[in-house]
């Protein structure tokens, strides 16, 4: 057989796709388009454990929608009315975040913990006796008159007055970083919100110093407010609680429409030892919304 230029490229790139581990009839792929994705996809690897955040496929029935993630492979659920945990239970899934108090009147200002600590507390009792691990906490927004420092002290002052139960109950408070920047839709974005530096974020978890007090890795907000996505994962591995996905820029699907390339991303979040929960968190803008959760599925499941 005659040697030529195309047949050594041509086996050249055989070479990187079998060593790259390729050849199987299923992988992963980064910027996987819409037309692409298998309308009959359920997960099949299972390394990260996937949950679904509910609140995203309003106006879709919870049941519907629980259905929908079993029959995928999703195994947990949250975001949803705690009226449906049992039903999410009797599907064999689990609530991998159970909510408390909200994003906008959080512990920045004292004059919120007495409403913030009872949600707090409420959320670890119910957590606990239903045998959930997390419960999500916010900084809420930065207010006149509050500065910096205050606003720093006041948060972890509220967050310290719950953790002894939290760490009694073996549950833990995971705080969600927030992108301030986009401010195209109440959902996308979160201009004035306190913890919008995932660094910050950080530093005050380490200042509390709890095993029971740890990140939210919302990988959407981390890139439109940080970028460096997976140098962050890997630095701050040993505080990060739970993880959140969605595609940037619009907080859409995970397809070649967005920049960031979600199966490095879970791989990398795989290579920190992590085993808890990946919560597809996008806002669908397909008119088939249960394609576009298979999509996401099939995107992360590598």
């Amino acid at each position: 057989m005659k040697t030529t230029r195309r047949s050594i490229i041509k086996s050249a790139a055989a070479s990187t796709f079998v060593a790259a581990g390729l050849t199987s009839p299923y992988h992963s792929r980064a910027q996987a388009s819409k037309k692409s994705t298998n309308p009959k996809f359920r997960i099949k690897r299972g390394r990260i454990k996937q949950s679904i955040m509910g609140w995203t496929f309003n106006p879709m029935p919870t049941p519907e929608l629980a259905k929908l993630c079993k029959e995928i492979g999703l195994v947990a659920m949250e975001g949803v009315s705690p009226k449906h945990y049992s039903m999410i239970k009797e599907l064999g899934m689990d609530v991998s975040l159970v909510g408390s108090h909200g994003f906008k009147q959080g512990p920045v200002n004292k004059e919120n913990h007495g409403e913030c600590v009872a949600k707090l507390t409420e959320a670890i009792e119910l957590c606990a006796e239903a045998g959930f691990k997390r419960v999500i906490t916010f900084t809420g927004m930065k207010e006149q008159g509050i500065d910096f420092e205050e606003a720093e002290k006041n948060c972890i002052e509220c967050w310290k007055k719950v953790l002894p139960l939290a760490e009694k109950k073996k549950i833990t408070l995971c705080l969600e970083h927030l992108n301030s920047r986009d401010d195209s839709h109440p959902m996308k974005g979160h201009p004035g919100y306190f913890g919008d530096d995932v660094d910050h974020c950080v530093k005050m978890i380490n200042q509390i110093g709890s095993p029971s007090f740890k990140l939210l890795f919302d990988v959407y907000h981390v890139q439109v407010m940080n970028g460096d996505v997976i140098r962050r994962i890997r630095n701050y591995k040993d505080v990060i609680g739970h993880y959140h996905t969605a595609g940037n820029p619009g907080r859409a699907e995970l397809d070649d429409n967005q920049e960031i390339n979600y199966p490095a991303v879970m791989r990398a979040i795989l290579e920190t030892g992590y085993d808890g929960y990946v919560a597809q968190e996008f806002i669908p803008t397909w008119k088939d919304k249960a394609l576009a959760l298979r999509h996401a599925a099939e995107v992360c499941d590598v």
